[in-house]
């Protein structure tokens, strides 16, 4: 059930596959030494994030789906040394409990019309998980697709990206691993955080 205005509302997202041929498409990974039950729960409980991640401003849901989706609200911080820059999105959200998958389209802010997906993979040592965005740009007459491929993407979406993935699994890791539990929530370092691998295109 969704709950908007005091109405419970009846729908969930279904966003499809993640669309090909995108002109800026940003990939990082991580191996997580974690179940991927634990790993998706962290990943799907978007409104446990600011607690978790010391980047993120807040989350919250303007309507909730039954699958744990909707239209979310976010916020959070691209730290450039002592200095942060806020950003803001709204998106569509989708939970995929079969693949096991998280979807979001993003319906407002200046990332309008991208697309988002984690997806998580069992591995012997826990999960490894892949977390893409992909956008032609914005709307902004000549220099949209260079702005989204030279400045919006590697310096915002994989600066912001690579810190929530690494937070997330670091999360995973000392909810099973005594040795990491030494580690603070959202204890992330000021440079880009280490993910097994990043790609952008």
């Amino acid at each position: 059930m969704n709950l908007r205005n005091g109405r419970v509302l009846n729908s969930r997202f279904n966003l499809g596959d993640m669309p090909a041929g995108r002109a800026m498409e940003t990939l990082d990974e991580r191996s997580v030494q974690a179940p991927v039950a634990v790993m998706f729960e962290l990943v799907r409980d978007v409104e446990r994030w600011p607690e978790l991640l010391a980047h993120y401003r807040f989350v919250r849901f303007r309507e909730k789906s039954a699958d744990g989706g909707g239209i979310v609200e976010m916020s959070a911080n691209r730290p450039f040394g002592v200095a942060n820059w806020p950003t803001w999105w709204l998106s569509e959200m989708e939970v995929d409990d079969a693949k096991p998958a998280v979807r979001f389209r993003h319906i407002g802010g200046v990332t309008k019309e991208m697309d988002v997906e984690w997806s998580l993979t069992r591995t012997a040592s826990g999960t490894d998980v892949r977390l893409v965005h992909v956008w032609d740009g914005p709307r902004w007459p000549l220099i949209g697709v260079f702005a989204a491929t030279a400045v919006i993407g590697p310096v915002f979406i994989h600066g912001i990206a690579s810190r929530t993935l690494e937070g997330l699994a670091r999360a995973a890791e000392r909810s099973v691993r005594p040795e990491a539990r030494g580690q603070r929530p959202g204890d992330l370092p000021s440079h880009e955080s280490p993910v097994t691998n990043h790609k952008l295109s």
